[in-house]
């Protein structure tokens, strides 16, 4: 793909036969438990896949379907056929295509958040994050099956983006089904009310980072590499070493946390994306800014079991969370690639340890749990509802391989 990153088992101090046994176990982890465990909930009744899976692995068919698992799944299958040169994958992330349509507004465009189990629109809000993460489905899809249709879908919603929900400062975040304005309680917390979000930004450069790999379309180019402008000018505290979280409209921080997941996530997510979007001599800054973020985590978060939540008004989460985990050892691979600090590699394994260790639910018919406790118990939450979704812990595997 143009602009793809280098597999991370390249260009590593390691022997070559431990990075070879590592793309191994990450194949073999990835084939033989995430992929199966989706593939098991496809729903051919109704469409899509199943949208709750309880944490005793009691599978509810008639539970609601949300667009960004749905999305998230059509990314996953789409990029395992790619990078497992496993054609019979693309029937999967095929399925998943198909029930996008219910998602979708003929009306007013984008797609909605929420339908029933068989399709009926139930939570017709459009939010960014949503739209954003539709054109990282779709383009994944596209450069897996070659689909032309698939991408002129996504460059149609890039534009609507650019058009309903940018304007001169950023974007906005939460919008009714005809894109007037609402109140932002999707993506906020902690009591506040956020009218810009540093995950819907980080998400959107993603997105036409994707994008613009599939397409080459300039347009999508510039307005990425726009993004990523505003998160290293606006949304990067260069002083606290860390991402501000939730802003007002003029990107004030409304509430004193560090979501370290996030900051490891954006440590190589950014840098994926400016070496796809930016010219090598225009990536000076998000460099220094990957770093910068992998070693506040790695200084703040990091235990012997594996990377804390977060830290709001000074007091840490000490919940273990899946997508954290499998956030932090791309993080850290990353800043090892990048600085060729061996610290950076060791803890990206001690995390990959741990994940297998504790993460990993071993029950038959299982995939990871939701989070575990500090000492490595599982907290009893959902094995799949609209944010437990397979793409943090399929990509860490795919990136491992060789995407």
């Amino acid at each position: 793909m143009k602009g793809s990153p280098p597999a991370m088992n390249s260009e590593r101090g390691c022997e070559e036969g431990a990075a070879e046994l590592l793309s191994r176990e990450m194949r073999t982890h990835l084939e033989g438990k995430i992929l199966p465990f989706w593939e098991s909930l496809r729903d051919d009744k109704n469409g899509g896949y199943c949208g709750y899976v309880g944490s005793s692995l009691e599978r509810n068919w008639n539970a609601h379907k949300g667009c960004i698992l749905n999305s998230r799944i059509l990314w996953t299958f789409s990029t395992a056929a790619r990078v497992l040169e496993a054609p019979s994958l693309l029937e999967y992330a095929h399925h998943a295509l198909d029930f996008m349509e219910w998602f979708r507004d003929r009306q007013y465009g984008g797609y909605i958040w929420s339908v029933s189990f068989d399709g009926k629109p139930l939570d017709t809000a459009k939010h960014t994050y949503c739209q954003a993460f539709a054109v990282y489905a779709l383009s994944a899809y596209a450069g897996a099956a070659g689909d032309r249709r698939a991408l002129e879908t996504a460059l149609d919603l890039f534009d609507l983006i650019e058009v309903k929900c940018q304007d001169p400062e950023g974007y906005g975040e939460s919008y009714e089904r005809d894109f007037s304005p609402q109140s932002n309680e999707k993506l906020s917390e902690n009591g506040i009310l956020a009218t810009r979000t540093m995950n819907t930004l980080l998400h959107i450069v993603e997105a036409y980072a994707e994008l613009y790999r599939v397409s080459s379309e300039e347009r999508v180019r510039q307005r990425g590499a726009a993004a990523l402008e505003l998160l290293e000018k606006k949304v990067f505290d260069p002083v606290k070493c860390r991402l501000g979280v939730f802003f007002d409209r003029d990107y004030r921080s409304l509430l004193d946390m560090q979501s370290y997941g996030h900051d490891i996530e954006a440590s190589w997510l950014l840098w994926d994306a400016a070496e796809t979007l930016l010219p090598p001599e225009g990536r000076n800054g998000m460099r220094s800014l990957s770093l910068a973020l992998s070693s506040s985590v790695l200084e703040r978060a990091m235990t012997p079991t594996g990377l804390r939540n977060e830290n709001v008004l000074g007091v840490s989460n000490e919940e273990r969370v899946w997508w954290v985990q499998a956030e932090a050892f791309l993080g850290f691979e990353n800043g090892y690639l990048l600085s060729g600090e061996v610290k950076f590699d060791t803890a990206a394994h001690r995390v990959w340890a741990f994940i297998q260790e504790s993460i990993v639910d071993h029950r038959p018919g299982g995939e990871w749990h939701w989070s575990v406790s500090e000492s490595g118990t599982p907290l009893g939450k959902p094995a799949v509802e609209e944010w437990k979704c397979p793409y943090h812990n399929s990509r860490m595997c795919l990136r491992a391989i060789g995407q």
